[in-house]
């Protein structure tokens, strides 16, 4: 396991995130009261933030801090280099991921919202879209990112193209991406009720009268 243990925890992340979106949204439903005399209200989509929150909290604050104290895995306090630069990109990294659940979560209300106006009436109309769209453009900025900002110690903001990757690597990602894109885009499409076919009443044609032959007069 040691030279592919990454590839499991790759695999693991891309299982969390790949089935975030479809989880967010139905629990965010869920917990929104709906009725015919209610109009829907964001308080169901701030309630999973909050479930989302809470769930970080458990896992990103209670367990670290469990293991810090218990020392469970080798986690010391006298480990930890308490820096400025470290907290504080450490942190905005933790910003980033709460503002991109919160992003997800207002996108499929905003699209769900802006497919009910269609006509007919089609909620699924545009929230098929948003999942292809995040995961598609994700490794994109993140390529791009990495390519560009190569910081250290002591040079957080350093900027620069030193080492390009290989042109494998770009069809790679741009294959990645595209995949990713068309397989939940798919999956997404079949699960999208198709309206009914209304039957068509079926029309007889009348079979044409054959001529009368009046009979032939005997002399």
């Amino acid at each position: 396991m040691g030279k592919y243990e990454w590839l499991l925890y790759v695999a693991l992340a891309g299982l969390a995130w790949g089935t975030y979106v479809p989880i967010i949204f139905f629990g965010g439903s869920e917990l929104t009261v709906t009725g015919p005399d209610r109009p829907p209200t964001p308080s169901g989509r701030f309630m999973s933030i909050l479930c989302v929150g809470g769930a970080y909290f458990v896992i990103g604050v209670l367990l670290p801090l469990l293991m810090f104290a218990t020392g469970w895995l080798g986690v010391k306090w006298s480990d930890v280099n308490f820096g400025a630069t470290g907290l504080t990109f450490a942190s905005l990294a933790g910003v980033a991921g709460a503002v991109g659940a919160i992003c997800v979560i207002f996108a499929t209300s905003a699209a769900v919202a802006a497919g009910k106006g269609l006509v007919p009436p089609n909620p699924n109309a545009y929230k098929i879209y948003i999942a292809p769209l995040i995961f598609g453009l994700a490794p994109v900025i993140n390529v791009l990112v990495s390519i560009i900002w190569h910081p250290k110690t002591g040079s957080a903001f350093h900027f620069g193209i030193e080492h390009l990757p290989g042109w494998k690597l770009w069809v790679g990602i741009v294959l990645v991406g595209v995949g990713a894109a068309l397989v939940l885009l798919s999956k997404e499409e079949a699960e999208v009720p198709q309206p009914r076919a209304q039957a068509t009443p079926a029309v007889v044609a009348a079979a044409p009268e054959s001529p009368q032959v009046a009979p032939e007069a005997k002399p």
